[in-house]
């Protein structure tokens, strides 16, 4: 009788672990940025400024970077993926940029480097205020659910896409918040496009911790004071801001 009831358990036990492994892991993405659209958008550049900006990325339209992020029920870390080389022939440092969440703590430790400082936004974690639709759409092989937002601060609009078959509430660059892993994300009608090309799942407790990193702690609020200031400067000086900030 008792190896009739083994049998089930066993069963059980492969179903829990397969369970608890589809909440752990690695995402990888691709963030590629159209210069030529953002450009096009700003129009309080001159003209020249738009010509010169069209004729220095005519033929590098749509720049990517390599992005990954770590993820569990309870953290998750966002940043380069330096695993992979990016182009050929030549590199160049890249700004501080980490994303951390700490979804137990209600916490954020994002260390972003811009405007030739480095920014440690120290805070509580303040959900985007997102609107679900019906939706659908395959990233990665998994089916996606798509919601937006407004940004108020960059006068964008947010498209995001996530999976509900991961049910992580984690996300690339700074968004979260949704009953699922956000596995694409459209900025502005297309100006950026950042697209999950595989999601691995395995234990990453050992990546799983907050950044180490100097710089001006802020909060939420100064942080956004900080992007709306540069843009309304910028703006007056007819140049373009996210040449400094990230879009």
């Amino acid at each position: 009788m008792k190896k009739y009831l083994l049998i089930p358990l066993f069963f059980l036990a492969i179903q829990v672990s397969a369970q608890q492994q589809q909440t752990e892991g690695i995402v990888y993405y691709n963030y590629t940025q159209y210069w030529t659209k953002i450009i096009k958008r700003l129009t309080f550049l001159s003209k020249e400024e738009k010509d010169r900006s069209a004729m220095t990325w005519k033929n590098e339209d749509g720049y990517t970077q390599k992005m990954k992020l770590f993820f569990s029920p309870s953290q998750s870390l966002y940043s380069y993926n330096n695993d992979e080389i990016e182009g050929a022939g030549y590199s160049w440092r890249k700004d501080e940029y980490s994303i951390y969440r700490n979804f137990d703590q209600d916490k954020k430790f994002d260390v972003i480097e811009m405007l030739g400082k480095v920014y440690i936004v120290d805070d509580s974690l303040h959900t985007p205020k997102w609107k679900i639709s019906n939706q659908i759409k395959d990233i990665a092989g998994f089916i996606c659910m798509k919601a937006t937002m407004d940004d108020p601060v960059r006068g964008q609009k947010i498209t995001v896409w996530f999976a509900q078959d991961i049910p992580v509430g984690a996300g690339p660059e700074r968004y979260f918040g949704l009953p699922g892993m956000i596995l694409g994300i459209d900025m502005n009608e297309g100006d950026v496009i950042i697209e999950a090309t595989k999601v691995e799942f395995k234990p990453v407790a050992n990546e799983l911790k907050q950044p180490k990193a100097k710089g001006k702690k802020i909060k939420d609020s100064d942080y956004d004071t900080i992007i709306s200031n540069h843009i309304k400067e910028s703006m007056k000086a007819s140049r373009n801001p996210f040449w400094a900030i990230r879009y």
